[in-house]
């Protein structure tokens, strides 16, 4: 089982973290884009980067918009340093 982080670990991480909160206990950002296809290819990016960590977000996608949710099951559902990793993975490559 992995080990949650608590509440000055996840405000901590969020400082390296631009456009991401702390809502709910998940980490959580909203990416908008100029197209539907724009914002798929974007998820799509997303999967392969979770893949390669094995580690899954939550994805919500509405037209141009899309919302990412991290938290990591294993720990109860809230954050973990896997979510700190996969946000600091998904901001590297986002083009937004």
């Amino acid at each position: 089982m992995t080990t949650p982080l608590n509440t000055p670990q996840v405000t901590e991480a969020l400082q390296e973290l631009p456009g991401w909160s702390f809502v709910d206990d998940k980490l959580v950002k909203t990416f908008s884009f100029s197209s539907f296809k724009e914002a798929v290819s974007f998820i799509v990016r997303v999967a392969f980067e979770a893949e390669q960590l094995n580690h899954h977000p939550e994805i919500r996608n509405v037209y141009s918009r899309v919302e990412i949710g991290l938290t990591t099951h294993d720990a109860g559902d809230r954050v973990t340093g896997k979510d700190v990793e996969l946000a600091t993975s998904i901001d590297g490559f986002s083009w937004v």
